[in-house]
């Protein structure tokens, strides 16, 4: 058994995340699980239902801990939030929305991020918004002056204050003209949520275009929003004086499917991932085509699976339609054993191959460029704070103590694990719990042999 290894480590914020699982590697995961809505959908969802006027049910949301921390956040601000008949079933009443202070929004955020989107919505509701110190995965600098620049676009007075951020609009908020320097998923939200109600016309330039973006924008319009969008990243919102609630089913949760693929890569099992669907994976699945996998699209669900010797690859990560920051990491750990050299560039975060660290104890042959690698044949134009890891393989993975340092990060330390010989021991595995439904049920449901031991 190796010594700790660890990445960039998120301290524990609760008993979950300090739990411990001990696993027995060298067995394909073979069977089927399930997925739910999308993390990245159902939490901003949730905070949407601030800005209706009647109820709203969000359907197919996940059982993870960061729909508890929205659901909390919700609650304290004094939403009243029921489970609906169905499981996954949220209903909210947000008819009793009243402030909250710094001590209670910071004592349910915990290690999420989340509160800064309620800016927007609470600004429209209460004239005020307070945002204590965020929190998130520790993967790299996400800098929340996108979110301020654009606040402050729309008329918001931002407030420094030593407990944190208080955000105020004594004139109400109004249209703006926005382009992002980068199109990211939050900023873009942020604007979303704010724009619907603010006055006259907002044009966001470089926006996002996620599926889980474009699921928003439904929800938004089922409660009365007027949203288009055009070529080239831009989108259209005109302020509306009211919206109502809405009945939404999330859409699925791609970073999971891509998740459990990757796992029957690296363990040569045979997944069948139902509730997945094929249009919001397209690129995930010909990377995962060129590696070797296969897989069968069935209207329920796909099934993946190797379809012989693992081969290289050369991945780019960029926002969508490109290849996703939160799926390389498991995919990594299956390049570990293709045979030949891959490289992995990725463009999103600047810290987010920390988690190779590990993979390298358990036998990986790893090398991070921290400076990114120059190559003529890359498509996503480079970007200052760009990483590369170099992955040769095949390796054997031999089993080891770790850490979990964030969501992604932690889910490749456990496939690593899985396929590995010997055995693992795996800490701080609450964190899972922000993005993972039912883990350790599906981890059962596969084949896999582990203990839960603290």
């Amino acid at each position: 058994m190796s010594s700790v290894v660890t990445g960039a480590v998120a301290p524990a914020s609760s008993s979950e995340e300090g739990e411990t699982l001990r696993i027995r590697g060298g067995r394909p995961l073979t069977g089927r699980v399930e997925v739910k809505g999308a993390k990245n959908l159902a939490t901003k969802a949730m905070v949407a239902v601030l800005l209706g006027n009647s109820t709203s049910i969000l359907r197919d949301v996940p059982d993870i801990s960061d729909v508890g921390v929205v659901r909390s956040l919700l609650e304290v601000h004094g939403v009243h939030v029921t489970d609906g008949e169905n499981p996954g079933e949220l209903v909210f009443d947000p008819s009793g929305a009243v402030s909250a202070n710094f001590e209670q929004i910071d004592a349910y955020a915990g290690a999420s991020r989340i509160p800064i989107l309620f800016c927007g919505p609470l600004l429209h509701l209460l004239g005020e918004a307070l945002i204590p110190d965020l929190g998130g995965c520790r993967i790299g600098d996400r800098p929340i002056n996108f979110h301020m620049d654009a606040l402050r676009a729309f008329g918001a007075v931002v407030d420094k204050t030593y407990e944190g951020i208080r955000i105020t609009a004594p004139d109400g908020l109004h249209g703006a003209q926005i382009e992002l320097p980068y199109p990211s998923v939050g900023a873009t939200e942020q604007v979303l949520l704010t724009a619907v109600r603010a006055r006259g016309v907002t044009e966001l330039r470089n926006a996002a275009i996620e599926p889980e973006i474009m699921d928003l924008i439904a929800v938004l319009q089922k409660m009365g929003a007027i949203i288009s969008y055009e070529p080239n990243r831009v989108i259209l919102i005109e302020g509306v004086d009211e919206l109502r609630g809405y009945d939404h089913r999330c859409i699925f949760d791609r970073n999971e499917a891509a998740s459990w693929a990757a796992a029957a890569l690296a363990t040569d099992g045979d997944i069948f991932v139902g509730g997945a669907r094929q249009q919001e994976m397209l690129t995930f699945l010909n990377v995962f085509r060129k590696v070797g996998g296969e897989f069968d699209v069935h209207e329920d669900g796909i099934r993946f699976f190797r379809g012989g010797e693992l081969r290289p690859v050369v991945v780019e990560t960029d926002v969508h339609p490109g290849f996703m920051t939160d799926w390389q990491q498991p995919l990594v750990v299956a390049l570990t054993q293709a045979n030949g050299v891959s490289t992995v560039h990725e463009t999103v975060y600047e810290n987010r191959l920390g988690f190779t660290r590990a993979l390298v104890q358990m036998g990986a042959d790893i090398v991070v460029h921290s400076n990114g690698i120059a190559d003529p044949a890359r498509r996503v134009p480079r970007r200052a704070l760009e990483q590369a890891a170099v992955i040769t393989g095949p390796t054997p993975l031999r089993g080891a103590d770790v850490v979990v340092p964030d969501l992604r990060g932690g889910y490749s330390y456990l496939i690593a694990a899985l396929a590995a010989e010997g055995e693992s021991v795996v800490r701080n595995v609450g964190i899972l719990r922000r993005g993972y439904e039912k883990l350790f049920a599906k981890l059962d449901t596969l084949g896999a042999d582990f203990d839960v031991i603290g």
